[in-house]
C-alpha cells in the first residue's frame, strides 16, 4: 500500500486514480500509523513552497516523514512535494525544506534571464526527458525522448548527484531526483498519460 500525504496541498484525486488504474492500493490520509503499515510514501504538492511548508509542519507529519525515510521507507515527492525534499527554497525569501536532498530551489525566470532567454513562465506544458541515470528504478519503463506534464515556476539547482533526468525549457531542469530510497519529479506523472502511468509503477515496484 503507498500512503499518499493529505496536508491540505496537491492534486490528491488524480493521484489515487492513476495509482487504482494501474492496481496499486494507495490511502490518502494524514495519520501518523498509516505511514508505518504503508509500504512507501507519495507526497504530492501545488503551490507555494513557504506555504507547503508551514502546513506540513501544522500537520504533524514532518517527524513521521523523516522517520519512515531513515528506516529505508521509499519516498516519491511530486512537483512543490519533490521541491519539498530538498534544503532550502528562494520563493518569496528564503525558507527551510525537508532536507532529504542536498540542494536549493531557485526562480526559473531568473534562470532563463541570465541564461538569455525569454520563455514563459510558468512553465506549462509537455516536455521530453533526457535521461542521465537510466540507473535509478523509476527509470524502469521510461525511454529517452518520452514526454511528461509540467506546472512550475521554480526548479532544483545545485543537486547535480541526485539530478537523474532533466527537460530542456532554456536551461536543463531536474525532471527526476533520487537520493538513496528518495525519489522526485518536477512534474505530474498523474497528468502525464502512459508514460507517467508507467513511471508510478515503477515507483510501486521499487524494492
Amino acid at each position: 500500500m503507498i500512503a499518499i500525504v493529505d496536508y491540505g496541498v496537491g492534486n490528491l484525486f488524480s493521484l489515487r486514480s492513476s495509482l487504482a488504474f494501474i492496481g496499486v492500493e494507495s490511502k490518502v490520509t494524514n495519520c501518523p500509523d498509516d505511514f508505518g503499515m504503508a509500504d512507501k510514501i507519495i507526497l504530492p504538492g501545488v503551490g507555494a513552497f513557504g506555504d507547503a511548508m508551514q502546513k506540513l509542519r501544522q500537520s504533524g507529519l514532518i517527524s513521521v516523514l523523516q522517520a519512515q525515510v531513515e528506516q529505508g521507507k521509499p519516498l516519491l515527492g511530486i512537483c512543490l512535494g519533490m521541491q519539498l525534499l530538498f534544503e532550502h527554497s528562494r520563493e518569496f525569501g528564503s525558507n527551510q525544506g525537508l532536507g532529504f536532498i542536498k540542494g536549493e530551489i531557485h526562480a526559473l525566470d531568473g534562470a532563463l534571464e541570465a541564461a538569455g532567454f525569454s520563455y514563459k513562465v510558468p512553465h506549462m506544458g509537455w516536455n521530453p526527458l533526457n535521461i542521465l541515470n537510466n540507473r535509478s528504478p523509476l527509470m524502469k519503463y521510461t525511454r529517452p525522448g518520452e514526454s511528461f506534464y509540467y506546472v512550475h515556476s521554480f526548479y532544483a539547482a545545485e543537486c547535480d548527484e541526485s539530478i537523474v533526468a532533466t527537460s530542456e525549457y532554456g536551461i536543463a531542469v531536474p525532471g527526476v531526483v533520487q537520493c538513496k530510497n528518495i525519489y522526485g519529479t518536477q512534474f505530474h506523472p498523474e497528468k502525464s498519460g502512459k508514460c507517467g502511468l508507467a513511471m508510478l509503477k515503477a515507483f510501486a515496484e521499487v524494492s
